[in-house]
């Protein structure tokens, strides 16, 4: 047996030898591969450097064989050289002829600047001489109340004008010198053709009138020279000057006269600049135009923050621009003003009821104002019904100090309300006076009309009549507009002035400081504005420390704080979503490094003061502190901070809109207040800084108050109140959503429960079982609508639009009793279980009445309980079909032949027919023969850029029922969006994919138990990534790259998870997806996806598509761009196209032919511009016929440049301006013709909208910018609509 086993040992071992040996030799054959595989390659590294030497030699011979060629042919062409130089001749004859023909039309524009003009022109620069000599006299005047901004605005204002005479006068240089050119060829030439004597006495003609241009600039440049050198001394001296309020007076009126001067100029200037932008063909002229347009616009924005009083005479009123939408002062409107009588008046004595101001209709229905009668200030409104009067009888004017006092009125609904503080200018101290009042008619809105509204203060012209209660001698005194609801107004922001003269009235002084308590300086942002502090080493320098500090108030929840840009090289301390985010980037080599308070320490959109702090230490650290408590620091390269120049509270859209946009959180406006901020413990006084804009003193509390919220459908806000809902009630809200239903407010007693909720469009009242329902059914239309509910012991009360619904009460015992305890009330829903789900939309103007204090609009941000709520705008849109659904005509819903639906198997996944073409194919290619750009850009095939408006995305009807898996390429440079979105029709089964803070999170349910799965690392750095997210069984995965998996396992049964269509691609239509996902990633994804595929099968043709493009390549610039897919905007109902208007637009076609805007209306008058091979056409239908008018260029309107075009309408006449050349039509006048608030269509329009007459009915295909009606800049951005492949804000550079 042993000897068995030792021969069978001996066996194997020898078998293990041999295997030794086999491995042995293997490894020799490995060893010689190797020493193979290392000559081949040397062989092929040899083989690539001979094919470059051989590559080197041929290019080498094609160039010898090149030359050689060239050489051969030079004798031919020589032989061409006579006809050549015949050919140049003629047309260097012709050259001359076509100059001639310009220098007649430039002669005849020069006759456009008559000899008035020049005088004009000269006794403006005297007398801006002249104001200038009389402000630098009363420099020494000047006090801390922010008549240093407005001097140094002035004084760039004046020094921007003599630059700009100085670039006038070297132009004109310019054009002499040409004229002299062309003289010589003329003469060179007179030999040859006697014809050229007459164009020569021309060209001599044109000669001396361009001279004499030059003299007039000459002229005005030397009447100018003065006065530019003593603003220069100005600007300079305001930086130390003393304060004496006694010379105060004198140095304001100057002020005020120069705004009163420029007031008058400004049209004038704005029409000659027309006139000449529109002949002067020349790209330095239009630009220096351009920035003289900026310029008033600039100087106009600082007019409207003005604080400086009025003086009034008893004759003189302003009609001020209010610059609001009358639609928000219907439920709410609140206004405050500062008032100083002049006691010492005669005529004020003899006469003391005076008028102060008149804001209404034109028709004197449905107003509000304030006068002074009996001895008493009165607050007087009318709602349509009659007036209602609450006089300040507590304080009678005769007792008023001599100094300001400051008065504001309030109304939300018919409640009406008074308030006079007079300060105390040796303390603290106030005084306040309150009194109350409501309308006993029917009506609680305030119905004004945007055409007919006018806003008189001081006193009303002659023309105007005044309501009965109203009609009093105008005001003697001084007067400062405040506030306007959240609006900061001023009286210098009018359209009229009458009989105001600053000469003989100046304005009165006032001390900005004595109605805020603090005393300290604070700066108001609207959110528009800017502060910028230059050179900011001139107060400190970098060092090894570099500290900011700032202190900020606002109730918003995004906003910029500060800005600081080299280059690409920048620095930005941002609000978002409440808490504050810092990025920065100063040329590290690993890119922008991020701060932000990502454990939620310090929220700062609560409506009160923080002080943020910026610590910058040893050039690696960056360090934030607010409310001096440590949140975060992080390290980074050793680098110094690289800047000059600071920006505050926001910036100029050139630097948003450059290169460092992509690392910021958004470019939204600081809207609050801020004081104290300092560099390196320097102060700085904002508002005396040269270069900001559009911001003021002060800190209104009512631009702090949170009247508005947005509810996302799961959230809610709720306060614990001394009040009795079910006894004695009267309460009020405005509301706007799109979701037919959802909890409103809710309040019990015990089981008496007070609600109001939305049921299916309709509004409904449940008070203790008894239920009252609005008639109307439609009030998820996106539009804003006022509910007033009131409980008495007889009725309970619905009103919804001032449209009453009541029932008796039959529960009688509650009336009168008082609540025994604080009671808790819930707005936009409840975490209680109810029958209703919560609200979707906004809530806005809410008041009730309570116990403990009067009637007034709730402040959201004091309440006690704030779920997933938002207190800064309302992302609710009007609803496409609403916009062909006008007047109860039944139209069909708008689908071109671009956004059917296809496919008929819904159980497959949709194959490409429709949607957007791909880009890879020839068509990329296509180009109109009558263009200079390509039909389409260069583009990634098979990718498409979402993003420009808040629900960019793409929808797909049919989807099998039980696809899993998904994946996707994307990139972005987006913090935050939607990227792929799917559900049930409650939206309780779902599955998407969106970013938050970079990161993706693949997120859906499992019964009701949510699974998120959320990535560690940031894919927001504009790269292309892969992404599968997948919903197995009983797990979820997310694959990144291929490289990352992250799963997690859930309980539950994947039979029944079931979704239906559409899914959305990109983003999701308003109101979607807000159940489930945070409103932030809601919005659209901004960037490009690809290769979408469903369950490994691609998906290619969207059903619909709303504002996407292809994914374009190469640089871009600013303006919406209209693919050649087609696509459509809808203007947002605050613009129309009516009776009277004028339309300016910039176009760079990419097509001859293509609809460039229309208008229809519902009886079948409509207003088409297109372009057809190149010529633009106006056509109209006023309800009589069509009639139209054209202009054809000479040069192409397809020749890659931009221009522009302008239409105006005044009833039947249209005229029509393309880049200067200009046609019009008088139409057959049709008397019963009237305004219709129509949609707008831009770029393209519904083929059912089109009628037969119109022959052009392709959509626009190019870039449009610069979009105005009536001179207001349109956003398309906000339009109501944005169908197809449209990419707004966002245009592929030429």
């Amino acid at each position: 047996m042993v000897s068995d086993v030792v021969e069978q040992l001996r066996e194997h071992n020898m078998k293990l030898s041999d295997l030794e040996e086999a491995l042995g030799q293997a490894l020799d054959y490995v060893t010689q591969t190797e020493a193979i595989n290392k000559e081949n390659t040397a062989n092929l590294q040899e083989s690539e450097k001979q094919h470059e030497k051989l590559k080197e030699q041929a290019d080498e011979v094609n160039s010898i064989v090149l030359s050689a060629t060239t050489c051969f042919f030079l004798p031919f062409s020589y032989s061409f050289l006579p006809s050549i130089f015949i050919q140049n001749v003629s047309g260097f004859y012709a050259e001359i002829d076509g100059a001639k023909k310009e220098l007649q039309e430039k002669i005849a524009n020069l006759s456009l600047f008559d000899d008035k003009l020049e005088e004009k022109a000269m006794q403006h620069a005297h007398n801006l001489r002249r104001l200038a000599d009389e402000l630098d006299r009363n420099l020494h005047g000047i006090d801390t109340n922010g008549l240093v901004q407005r001097a140094i605005n002035a004084s760039n204002v004046y020094e921007n004008i003599a630059g700009y005479i100085e670039e006038a006068n070297k132009a004109a240089l310019l054009a002499l010198n040409t004229t002299n050119r062309v003289n010589d060829v003329s003469s060179c030439h007179n030999t040859k053709n006697l014809s050229f004597y007459n164009a020569r006495q021309r060209l001599e003609q044109a000669k001396q009138k361009t001279a004499e241009a030059v003299s007039t600039t000459v002229t005005i440049t030397q009447a100018t020279t003065p006065m530019d050198e003593n603003v220069r001394l100005w600007s300079q001296n305001l930086q130390d000057f003393q304060h004496d309020s006694a010379a105060y007076d004198s140095a304001v009126h100057s002020a005020g006269d120069a705004v009163k001067k420029l007031t008058e100029v400004f049209p004038q200037l704005l029409d000659k600049l027309r006139k000449v932008e529109q002949k002067a063909p020349a790209n330095n002229i239009s630009s220096s135009i351009q920035r003289i347009r900026d310029l008033i616009a600039q100087t106009r924005s600082v007019a409207s923050k003005v604080q400086v009083s009025m003086m009034f005479g008893g004759e003189s009123a302003v009609e001020v621009n209010p610059k609001i939408n009358v639609e928000e002062l219907k439920s709410f409107t609140s206004m405050s003003l500062y008032i100083k009588l002049q006691k010492d008046n005669p005529q004020l004595a003899a006469s003391p009821d005076r008028f102060i101001l008149y804001l209404g209709n034109k028709n004197v229905k449905n107003y509000m104002g304030l006068a002074i009668k009996n001895d008493n200030l009165v607050y007087i409104y009318n709602l349509g019904d009659q007036d209602v009067e609450i006089p300040l009888d507590s304080k009678p004017v005769s007792t008023w100090p001599s100094y300001f006092s400051i008065i504001k009125i309030e109304r939300i609904g018919r409640h009406g309300k008074m308030f006079l503080t007079i300060p105390s200018l040796s303390s603290t101290s106030e005084e306040k006076f309150i009194k109350t009042g409501e309308t006993l008619g029917p009506s609680s809105l305030l119905n004004l009309e945007p055409e007919n509204t006018v806003f008189y203060v001081g006193g009303a012209p002659p023309d105007f009549k005044l309501p009965p209660s109203l009609d009093l001698p105008g005001f003697i005194g001084c007067l400062e507009l405040a506030t306007l609801n959240d609006d900061v107004i001023s009286l210098y922001n009018f359209k009229h002035a009458y009989n105001i003269d600053t000469t003989t009235s100046p304005p009165c002084a006032r001390n900005k400081l004595a109605f805020t308590q603090s005393r300290a300086v604070s700066y108001f942002f609207d959110g528009s504005g800017y502060a910028v502090a230059r050179n900011i080493e001139r107060r400190g320098r970098f060092s090894q420390v570099t500290r900011f500090d700032i202190e900020v108030r606002t109730p918003t929840d995004n906003g910029l704080i500060l800005l600081m840009v080299n280059g690409s090289m920048f620095f930005s301390l941002e609000m978002h979503n409440g808490f504050l985010y810092l990025r920065y980037d100063f040329g590290f080599s690993t890119g922008p490094v991020l701060l932000e308070d990502s454990m939620k320490k310090a929220q700062i959109n609560d409506a009160k003061f923080h002080e943020i702090s910026i610590i910058y230490h040893n050039s690696k650290k960056m360090i934030l502190v607010v409310d001096r408590r440590h949140i975060k620091s992080v390290d980074n390269e050793r680098t110094a901070m690289p800047f000059t120049d600071i920006y505050i509270g926001g910036a100029p859209a050139e630097i948003l809109q450059s290169s460092i946009s992509s690392h910021l959180a958004g470019i939204i406006g600081f809207k609050g207040c801020m004081k104290g901020f300092q560099f390196q413990k320097k102060d700085f006084n904002l508002l005396e800084e040269p270069g900001t804009l559009g911001i003021s003193y002060g800190c209104p509390e009512d631009s702090l108050i949170s009247r508005k919220a947005y509810f996302n459908g799961e959230s809610f806000i709720a306060s614990s109140q001394k009040v009795s809902l079910l006894s004695e009630f009267e309460g009020g809200f405005n509301f706007r959503t799109l979701q037919p239903n959802g909890l409103l407010f809710y309040y019990s007693e015990g089981s008496d429960v007070l609600s109001i909720s939305m049921d299916r469009g309709a509004v409904v009242l449940n008070a203790s079982g008894i239920k009252i329902q609005s008639p109307d059914k439609n009030y998820n239309d996106g539009k804003t609508h006022f509910i007033i509910t009131s409980v008495t012991p007889e009725r309970y009360e619905l009103s919804v639009d001032d449209k009453k619904q009541s029932k008796k009460n039959p529960v009688k015992d509650r009336a009168g009793k008082s609540p025994d305890s604080i009671k808790k009330f819930y707005f936009g829903g409840s975490p209680l279980k109810t029958q209703q789900a919560n609200f979707t939309g906004c809530i806005s103007n809410a008041y009730f009445t309570r116990l403990d204090r009067e009637v007034e609009v709730e402040d959201f941000q004091r309440y006690s309980e704030k779920v997933h709520t938002s207190f800064y705008g309302c992302p609710v849109e009007s609803p496409p079909v609403a916009l062909l659904h006008k007047k109860g005509r039944n139209s069909s819903k708008a689908k071109g032949n671009r956004n059917k639906k296809v496919g008929r198997d819904k159980d497959k996944v949709s194959q490409p027919s429709t949607g957007l073409k791909k880009l890879y194919q020839e068509v990329n290619m296509q180009k109109d023969p009558q263009c200079q750009l390509p039909m389409n850009p260069k583009a990634t095939e098979h990718a498409y850029q979402f993003g420009g408006t808040a629900n960019s995305r793409q929808e797909f009807d049919h989807i099998p029922k039980d696809f899993t898996q998904f994946s996707i390429s994307l990139k972005t440079h987006s913090s935050h969006g939607m990227i792929f979105y799917v559900s049930d029709q409650k939206e309780t089964n779902f599955m998407t994919l969106f970013v938050a803070h970079g990161r993706l999170i693949f997120m859906f349910n499992a019964g009701h138990q949510k699974i998120r799965i959320k990535s560690q690392e940031k894919y927001n750095d504009g790269l292309w990534h892969n992404v599968i997210f997948i919903r197995g069984k009983n797990i979820g995965r997310l694959i990144i790259d291929g490289l990352r998996v992250l799963e997690e396992a859930f309980n539950g049964n994947a039979n029944t998870w079931q979704v239906t269509e559409p899914l959305y691609i990109g983003g999701v239509a308003p109101g979607k997806a807000v159940k489930n996902i945070q409103i932030n990633s809601v919005y659209s994804f901004n960037g490009c996806l690809s290769n979408l595929q469903l369950n490994g099968r691609s998906i290619t043709s969207a059903s619909q598509t709303f504002s996407v493009t292809p994914c374009f390549e190469g640089p871009s610039e600013a303006g919406t761009y209209f693919s050649s897919e087609g696509g459509y905007v809808v203007l947002d109902e605050s613009f129309s196209l009516g009776l009277k208007f004028e339309v300016v637009f910039e176009i760079r076609p990419r097509s001859s032919s293509g609809i460039l805007l229309h208008g229809h209306s519902v009886n079948g008058e409509y207003l088409n511009m297109h372009m057809r091979n190149g010529q633009v056409t106006v056509k109209l239908n006023n309800g009589i016929r069509d009639f139209s008018t054209s202009v054809t260029l000479k040069q192409s309107l397809c020749d890659g440049r931009w221009h522009r075009i302008a239409v105006i309408r005044d009833a039947n006449v249209v005229q029509l301006d393309v880049d200067s050349e200009v046609n019009h039509v008088v139409g057959p006048l049709n008397p019963k013709a009237t305004d219709h608030r129509e949609p707008v269509f831009i770029g393209g329009v519904p083929e059912s909208l089109l009628t037969s007459s119109l022959t052009t009915r392709n959509s626009f295909i190019g870039c449009i910018r610069n979009f105005m009606i009536d001179e207001k800049t349109v956003s398309f951005s906000k339009a109501a609509l944005v169908s197809g492949a449209v990419s707004i804000n966002t245009c592929p550079a030429a």
